[in-house]
C-alpha cells in the first residue's frame, strides 16, 4: 500500500519549494545586479577615460598653439637689426605668415577636436589672409561656421565676410555683413558689423557709406565705434 501523505507533510514540501524558488529569484537578482553593476562600471571608467584624454589633448594643443603664436606674433627687423636672444624674428613678412600657415595647420589637424585646435585653424586662415591666398583662407573659415562654439563661429564669418570683400567677392561679402548686422553677438556686436559694411561701400558707393557711418553714430552714441564711424565719415567727405 502507498505510503499517505498528510496535509502537515505536504505543506511542508509547499514552504521548501517556495524558499527553493525565493533563493533561485534572489540568485538571479543578484546575478542581474552584478552584470548592470559591472556595465554601469565600466560607463564611468569609460567617462573618466575619455575626459582624461579630452583633457591632455587640450593641454597639448594649447603648448602647440602658443608655440604657433609666437611665429604670427613675431617682430619684423631690418636686415642689418639684431634679434634679441631666444626671440623669434623675422626680416620678410611673406616668409613669416608661411611659417606661421604652417604651423597653425599642423595644430589644427592634429587636434582638431579641441578649442585650441579650432582657433589654430582660424589663425591660419589670417595668416593666409595675409599672404593673398583667399581660397584656401575661405576655406579654413567655413570650416568653422559650424563650430558649436558660437563665439568662434560668429568670428569666422565676420573674418569670412573680409576674405570676401579682399578677393573681390562684393555681393558675398554684403550679404554675410547684412546676416551678421541682423543676427549680432558678443563678440561680433553690430556697430563692428556696420563699419566694416561701411568701409565696403566707401568707395563703390560713398553715399551709401555715409548712411551707415551715420547710422552708428545715431544707434551707439558715446563708443567707441561712433568715433570711427565720424572720423571716416570726415575723410569720405574730404575725399568727396
Amino acid at each position: 500500500m502507498p505510503q499517505h501523505i498528510s496535509r502537515k507533510e505536504l505543506k511542508k514540501d509547499e514552504i521548501r519549494e517556495t524558499l527553493s524558488h525565493g533563493a533561485e529569484a534572489i540568485a538571479s537578482h543578484q546575478r542581474d545586479l552584478w552584470i548592470y553593476g559591472g556595465i554601469a562600471v565600466l560607463v564611468v571608467l569609460a567617462v573618466l577615460g575619455w575626459r582624461y584624454y579630452t583633457q591632455t589633448q587640450t593641454a597639448k594643443a594649447s603648448l602647440a598653439l602658443a608655440d604657433a603664436m609666437k611665429v604670427y606674433q613675431a617682430r619684423i627687423r631690418t636686415a642689418t637689426e639684431p634679434a634679441q636672444p631666444d626671440e623669434i624674428t623675422y626680416v620678410d613678412e611673406k616668409n613669416k605668415y608661411s611659417d606661421s600657415v604652417k604651423k597653425f595647420t599642423d595644430v589644427a589637424n592634429r587636434y582638431s577636436r579641441t578649442r585650441p585646435g579650432q582657433l589654430a585653424r582660424y589663425y591660419a586662415a589670417l595668416s593666409l589672409e595675409k599672404l593673398a591666398r583667399y581660397d584656401e583662407a575661405e576655406s579654413d573659415l567655413k570650416s568653422l561656421e559650424s563650430s558649436r562654439d558660437e563665439s568662434l563661429s560668429a568670428l569666422a564669418r565676420f573674418k569670412l565676410a573680409q576674405v570676401y570683400d579682399e578677393a573681390g567677392k562684393g555681393p558675398q561679402a554684403v550679404q554675410l555683413y547684412q546676416e551678421l548686422t541682423n543676427k549680432p553677438t558678443l563678440f561680433v556686436p553690430k556697430p563692428l558689423v556696420l563699419l566694416a559694411l561701411a568701409d565696403h561701400y566707401s568707395a563703390s558707393d560713398p553715399a551709401q557709406a555715409a548712411k551707415l557711418y551715420n547710422q552708428i553714430k545715431t544707434e551707439f552714441p558715446d563708443t567707441q565705434a561712433a568715433q570711427e564711424a565720424d572720423q571716416r565719415l570726415q575723410l569720405l567727405q574730404v575725399k568727396g
